[in-house]
């Protein structure tokens, strides 16, 4: 399996995790959907709050964050730091909007698919 799993691999996998459907049909990679996991379980962290969970560096937390912000996976909320400043805190999308979001890729990946077979045999 590669690190960025796609619709083909989540077809072939007979019984796949949630982590391994989100990074499927988000087509992220799995250090990002896992990120997203952690966040859910410790919302309002900051970047090197997760990159002490995860045990990852800050820059690869941050770009694994960005991307899912993109996705609408992750919101994230600015607070400001009493000595001055402020940090970035980062909070999981809830479950059910998740799942929505998933739902609503998938279809329209499948309505694709459907597109795509019914025009088969058209241009001939």
């Amino acid at each position: 399996m590669t690190d960025r799993p796609d619709m083909e691999d989540l077809l072939q996998t007979e019984d796949p995790s949630f982590q391994h459907v989100l990074a499927c049909v988000f087509g992220i990679q799995d250090h990002e959907s896992r990120t997203y996991l952690v966040l859910r379980d410790n919302p309002g962290s900051t970047v090197a709050e997760l990159a002490e969970k995860l045990e990852r560096d800050r820059s690869n937390v941050n770009r694994s964050l960005t991307t899912l912000l993109e996705k609408g996976l992750v919101e994230r909320r600015r607070r400001l730091l009493d000595p001055g400043g402020y940090v970035y805190q980062y909070t999981a999308t809830p479950l059910d909007e998740a799942k929505e979001l998933l739902h609503d890729a998938l279809d329209e990946w499948v309505e694709t698919v459907h597109a795509r077979i019914e025009e088969f045999g058209g241009e001939e």
